[in-house]
């Protein structure tokens, strides 16, 4: 669970890295699947395409991280970031309602990551409208 209001998450297949974080501090959290993804060939698709399995129990303990953040920034290299904002939509509505965006972001480190996350909240929250 969440300390902070702001959450990112890095994901992609075989691990999660969770940031909690406000402007002095920040806590991380790690998550690995209890299962190897394997790399399922695409059917149908008449050209040689591979993808990652999905791994609803992987990205169910991500999401139970996640609870109590307000809002939370998924990012990733690849396509586990789209899965994973599907299952929460899906299993873990209350926390989908608290996603404010998604972006693609390589493989930063923790300090890159909160840097970032960091930047997109200032810049979200410059975009509020002010309540007089």
């Amino acid at each position: 669970m969440t300390k902070h209001f702001h959450a990112v998450v890095w994901i992609d297949h075989h691990a999660a890295r969770i940031l909690d974080f406000n402007a002095d501090d920040a806590n991380a959290d790690k998550v690995t699947p209890k299962e190897h993804a394997m790399r399922k060939h695409a059917q149908f698709s008449g050209r040689a395409s591979w993808r990652e399995s999905e791994d609803a129990a992987f990205f169910d303990e991500v999401a139970e991280k996640l609870a109590g953040a307000g809002e939370i920034l998924i990012v990733g290299p690849a396509n586990a970031k789209f899965g994973f904002l599907k299952r929460l939509q899906k299993k873990h509505a209350s926390i989908a309602e608290n996603v404010v965006g998604i972006e693609t972001v390589d493989h930063p480190t923790d300090g890159q990551l909160l840097n970032f996350a960091r930047a997109y909240f200032r810049k979200a929250d410059r975009m509020l409208p002010q309540v007089d």
